[in-house]
Parts: structure tokens; C-alpha cells; sequence
């Protein structure tokens, strides 16, 4: 197997964060598998749905499946020599995800690599009970990094209030920088930093291409951060212009991604459902209108900061 991390990746060369007390432990491998819904997926699942429902896997476009939940996204893409996961979900969705994985012939042993979104415990919460499933390399941000290993979400975090939950705790095996590239024999992923709805979150774009059988088309896919003005009740984003800077870069780099098709860490957040229903899904212009619609969310919530 080939599989390399080129520059501007850092290894991370120091020994993992000790959770702390107030978060679980890391999980053992998932060896009881449940059933996989018959229903397709844009039937079964309805907008803002549940974390943990489960649902059936599908093709997003070629060798690029979608394996999450109604309510939380987790994105397997297959290659040659391994295959890549992206986002994890909560920790009770594991077994839905390891068992999609395997509905569509895949060994998730066969998984080298988890990345990640952002690092809240609904995208990342499952990555601690993955690794342990498939024994593969977790990949994050600098700032995600201490998040990941002490299952807490940072201070730093608009939603540090929020009480999140904590989750189980997962090494981090290597930090990825802007516009660093992961590559696995013929898979090839982009790290684009857009940070803002947390300080370490990552947006990521690769090319996915036709199976064996259908028309040698390639399509760009990206998979952009939610970049939603949410946290706790008593922050202002006003009073935090580094963070609304950062939004904004964010949200311009998310205009400006080569995407052909778009999916987010909350399917609803981008409308996947209802474009799958209408047929709209992978429409020119994907990428400029979530743009345009976090815009209006930040500009929305600054708005109402100042009003107060």
C-alpha cells in the first residue's frame, strides 16, 4: 500500500492528551451490527432529522458514498489502496455507520484514514469507537487536536457554554494545515481551514469518479464545515471581531471551493434531502448559494446583537 501526507502536514510528534475524568473513556471495537434500513435515504429521512436514525447508504457521485445517519453526515470514499472516512457522528451512531459500510462490500479494516468537520461531539464523537474498529490514522486540525484527544469542547468555542456533551477521547496520529493534501494511492483530499462555528474546523474537496460500468466521468466534491452563527446564550460574536473575520474567510473560501457536488456535516444544513427528492443535487452553484445563505445567517445574527 502507497500512502502519503504531503506538505503542509506536521506530524504530530507529541505523545496524546490524557482525557480528563469528566470524559469517557475511548471506546472498544463495535462487534453487534444492526439491520440497515430498506427505505432509501431522501424517503426514509426528513430535514433536521435525529443523530442516531439510522439510514441506508447511497453513492453521493461514484466511489463517494454517503454512510451517516438521517441527521448527521459520515462520508466513505473508496479507493484502490484504502479508503477514507470523513466525520464520525455521535458515539451511539457507530454501529449504524460500520454497519452501512459493510452493506455496500466494504471492510471498514479497509479504512486508513478518519478526518473531521469540526469538533463538536455530533461530528466527532464516534472517532474514538471507529479507530478502534478499523485501525485507522485520525487526521485534525492543530486547534481540533486537544478537542479530539480530551473529548471537551475548547474555551475558546462559541458554544463552549453550550454544555456539550463529552465524548470518548481519540488519538490524534496527524495534524493537517490549510491547504495540506492527503493522498492514498489514488485518492487525493484538500484540507481547507474555515474556522468559525468552532476554532479548529476543516472543510475538505477531492474528485470522485464514475464506478466500473457507468460513464468515465469525474465530478470535484466538497465537503464544506457548517459555518452557522450558533453558541451559547450569552456570547456575541460582536464582541469577538477575530471570530467574525475568520467566519467571513470561511464562507469565502466555501464560495470560492471547486464543487460540483456539496455535502455538509448536517445534510439538511445544504438541503441534501430535498434535492435528492427534486432532483437538484449537484446543480451548478452549489457551493455559492450555501455561501450566500451563511452569509445571511451571520449577517442575521450580528443584526440582532446590535439591536439589543
Amino acid at each position: 500500500m502507497s500512502a502519503r501526507i504531503v506538505l503542509p502536514l506536521a506530524f504530530a510528534l507529541s505523545a496524546c492528551t490524557v482525557a480528563t475524568n469528566e470524559a469517557p473513556a475511548p471506546e472498544a471495537p463495535v462487534t453487534s451490527l444492526p439491520a440497515v434500513p430498506d427505505e432509501p435515504f431522501h424517503e426514509a429521512c426528513e430535514p433536521w432529522d435525529d443523530w442516531d436514525k439510522p439510514a441506508r447508504p447511497f453513492s453521493l457521485m461514484g466511489h463517494t458514498y454517503y454512510v451517516g445517519t438521517c441527521g448527521i453526515s459520515a462520508i466513505l470514499v473508496t479507493g484502490e489502496e484504502g479508503h477514507v472516512l470523513i466525520d464520525s457522528g455521535i458515539s451511539e451512531a457507530v454501529p449504524n455507520i460500520l454497519a452501512s459500510i459493510r452493506s455496500l462490500g466494504v471492510d471498514p479494516r479497509g479504512i486508513k484514514y478518519i478526518l473531521m468537520s469540526h469538533e463538536h461531539f455530533d461530528h466527532v464523537g464516534g472517532h474514538a469507537a471507529l479507530k478502534a474498529a478499523t485501525g485507522a490514522q485520525v487526521i485534525a486540525s492543530a486547534a481540533a487536536k486537544p478537542v479530539l484527544e480530551s473529548g471537551l469542547v475548547a474555551a475558546d468555542d462559541p458554544q463552549a457554554n453550550v454544555d456539550h456533551p463529552p465524548f470518548p477521547g481519540v488519538t490524534v496520529d496527524r495534524i493537517v494545515a490549510d491547504g495540506g493534501t492527503l493522498e492514498l494511492g489514488n485518492l487525493k483530499f484538500t484540507a481547507h481551514a474555515t474556522p468559525g462555528h468552532s476554532p479548529g474546523a476543516l472543510s475538505w474537496t477531492w474528485w470522485s469518479c464514475n464506478l466500473p460500468g457507468e460513464p468515465p466521468v469525474c465530478r470535484r466534491m466538497a465537503y464544506a464545515d457548517s459555518l452557522s452563527p450558533v453558541s451559547a446564550d450569552d456570547y456575541r460574536f460582536s464582541d469577538h471581531p477575530d471570530v467574525v473575520a475568520a467566519f467571513r474567510n470561511s464562507i469565502d473560501k466555501v464560495r470560492f471551493l471547486q464543487c460540483d457536488y456539496l455535502v455538509t456535516p448536517h445534510p439538511s444544513a445544504s438541503g441534501l434531502i430535498k434535492r435528492l427528492r427534486d432532483g437538484t443535487y449537484g446543480e451548478p452553484g452549489e457551493c455559492q448559494r450555501y455561501a450566500d445563505k451563511l452569509t445571511k445567517a451571520l449577517d442575521t445574527r450580528l443584526a440582532k446583537e446590535a439591536a439589543r
